[in-house]
């Protein structure tokens, strides 16, 4: 796997057929699991199989933008089935320094986020970053 690192915790996950991890879609592209800490009634996490550390490497290509609305797409896929009456949904990525995991990550929510007071860490700073709105990613990606 390019650019895979022994030491991330997300490649580990992608690679492990044997991972603890609860596995809600797999393909050749990306993976879904549940959040381990979740800010909401149902949050998600989909990442690329291929290790990208951040959004801040990711390019105005067509590669890159086919790759961020497919996570999109299994994001919504995953949270219209298993959590079909929510009200609002969040899908979304920190930017650094925010990032928790040096591995591009898209938060799925469905909301309310639990406790209330989670709903900070998903907040766009402006040119500060904070958290981007994976549509307004994919609006900036294209090619």
């Amino acid at each position: 796997m390019a650019g895979a690192t022994s030491s991330c915790i997300f490649c580990q996950i992608a690679r492990s057929s044997s991972s603890s991890t609860t596995i809600l879609h797999a393909d050749d592209k990306v993976v879904a699991f549940p959040d381990i800490n979740p800010s909401s009634f149902r949050h998600y996490l989909v990442i690329p199989v291929e290790h990208i550390a951040t959004v801040k490497d990711l390019r105005r290509t067509t590669e890159d933008h086919t790759l961020v609305n497919h996570m999109f797409n299994v994001g919504q896929m995953l949270l219209s089935r298993d959590a079909p009456n929510s009200i609002q949904y969040r899908f979304g990525f920190h930017q650094p320094p925010f990032n928790s995991v040096n591995h591009l990550h898209l938060h799925c929510m469905a909301l309310p986020y639990v406790p209330r007071w989670r709903r900070i860490k998903y907040s766009s700073l402006g040119p500060l970053g904070g958290f981007i709105e994976a549509h307004k990613l994919l609006e900036r990606l294209k090619p």
